[in-house]
């Protein structure tokens, strides 16, 4: 692919990645969390495992271990703390009662590991499925001892094991009512990541990390799919951006699997304009604009299936969306689904997150997958 590039182009791309690291390790908390948006008003001052596990994965991948591994830290000593929280909350499960939706672990966290004090759309099980898979893909690229992170390990798993197949909030923190297959998606790349692991095969937990895994499979394949493509919940035909992660990286669909060729070509014929991919048809989160990351989700996902050249299209989508500073933001506002929505978030929150840490480390996810971080190509 790197063949395909003129030195320009190719060292502006590499540029972007350059600096896509920097916006990230410069605006890491000095605990180890990576703010979502460190200057929007809506997301400063906190730190969410569905972005850092990503944006984990791009520093990982970049190479550099010192600050995923900080992140990590951040991640494992945060869910220590949570451990009375859970085994309390599996002895109710236990007993038959169904602990309300406030009672269940936060998918947002302040930097020194607590809950925010401002209300949130906060019951969501995708974050813990998804920090699973990256702490362990990290430990893996690396050769890393996950015994430094096995505490947190062992509470996440048995937090998802006992309650994987309860509804709440998706992704973009909407419809606590269903079960979200991205959600589902999430929860099973993690528990296939610590179960299969050699390392963490003699837990306790491992038997029913795998059995939880074999589940949502059967589950998806029974409720969540439509015309031959994953649907955005259990019962719905919609299709959502996210869906690409069910099958990389979250490995729900195999990459070559009709299903996985279908689901993306849902998404690209639903919601990709030019490179950029939208949310979902119904959004209205600032006008519903292209999202970043979920270019370069998708961008990933065509790379892994082989089809380079269009996974390069978003890559350069993506590189073109970067500010004067070289900075990304969350979504731009080129093609708006709903543009009479737009100004009522301005109005609510200010102007569009920028710079949004997991833009960035999608973007260092997509541009390694094609070598254009690699200084030998």
């Amino acid at each position: 692919m790197i063949a395909a590039l003129d030195l320009s182009e190719l060292s502006r791309l590499r540029s972007l990645a350059e600096h896509s690291h920097a916006v990230i390790t410069e605006r890491q908390d000095a605990g180890g969390a990576y703010p979502a948006a460190p200057t929007f008003s809506a997301y400063r001052g906190y730190a969410w495992l569905r972005d850092g596990s990503f944006t984990a994965e791009g520093i990982s991948r970049y190479g550099d271990l010192v600050s995923a591994g900080r992140f990590h830290d951040w991640v494992n000593d945060v869910l220590r703390r949570r451990r009375a929280q859970v085994d309390s909350l599996r002895a109710a499960l236990g007993r038959g009662e169904v602990p309300p939706n406030e009672a269940m672990l936060p998918t947002r966290f302040t930097f020194d590991g607590n809950d925010g004090s401002d209300p949130w759309w906060d019951f969501q099980t995708d974050g813990y499925g998804m920090w699973l898979w990256s702490v362990v893909t990290h430990a893996s690229r690396h050769g890393l001892d996950l015994s430094r992170w096995r505490e947190g390990i062992d509470v996440a798993v048995d937090y998802l094991v006992a309650f994987w197949d309860r509804p709440c909030y998706d992704w973009w923190e909407e419809h606590v009512e269903h079960r979200h297959v991205s959600t589902l998606g999430a929860i099973h790349g993690g528990l296939v990541a610590v179960g299969t692991c050699e390392a963490l095969r003699s837990a306790p937990w491992s038997a029913a990390a795998l059995k939880v895994a074999a589940d949502i499979r059967s589950l998806v394949t029974a409720e969540g799919i439509v015309d031959g493509h994953l649907v955005k919940w259990l019962g719905s035909s919609a299709v959502d951006g996210s869906l690409p992660a069910c099958v990389v990286p979250f490995g729900l669909v195999a990459p070559d699997d009709d299903l996985a060729a279908m689901t993306r070509a849902a998404v690209a014929k639903d919601l990709d304009f030019d490179g950029g991919v939208h949310r979902f048809t119904a959004d209205v989160f600032y006008g519903g604009g292209q999202w970043i990351l979920l270019s370069a989700l998708l961008g990933w996902n065509l790379a892994v299936a082989g089809d380079t050249a269009g996974a390069l299209r978003h890559l350069r989508w993506i590189a073109d969306q970067a500010d004067e500073h070289g900075d990304l933001p969350e979504q731009v506002p080129h093609h708006l689904l709903h543009p009479g929505s737009r100004d009522e978030w301005i109005a609510r929150w200010g102007t569009v997150a920028t710079p949004l840490l997991w833009s960035h480390g999608m973007y260092l996810i997509l541009a390694d997958e094609l070598g254009i971080t690699s200084k030998d190509s």
